[in-house]
């Protein structure tokens, strides 16, 4: 008998409202025993207050595997070649403080 779901195939959908993401720009990120919470947050100059715009909370298993993806994404982002030079992360994202912004 063949195995028609070789591989565990995980059917993926996505919501038109979903695909449209949410622009966050700084995340804090906490855990306890069992779990990790990652609240991502819209932060605005000039404004006193910054709303979370969605928490995900995982298990530390999954935030490990997180780790990994991100890990490997910046690794192939970073080969990506711009006009002949390779992109390092270090050349187009300034450390957080260390850019002023100007109007």
């Amino acid at each position: 008998m063949e195995n028609k779901n070789q591989g565990n195939e995980i059917q993926v959908e996505l919501s038109d409202e979903i695909s449209q993401g949410i622009y966050s720009n700084l995340a804090i990120i906490a855990h306890s025993s069992s779990e990790f919470i990652i609240d991502f947050i819209r932060l605005m100059p000039g404004t006193p207050k910054a709303k979370v715009q969605s928490r995900i909370i995982l298990t530390p298993d999954n935030a490990k595997r997180l780790l990994y993806a991100l890990q490997d994404n910046i690794e192939k982002f970073e080969a990506q070649k711009n006009n002949g030079k390779t992109v390092k992360f270090e050349d187009i994202i300034p450390p957080i403080g260390g850019m002023k912004g100007e109007a």
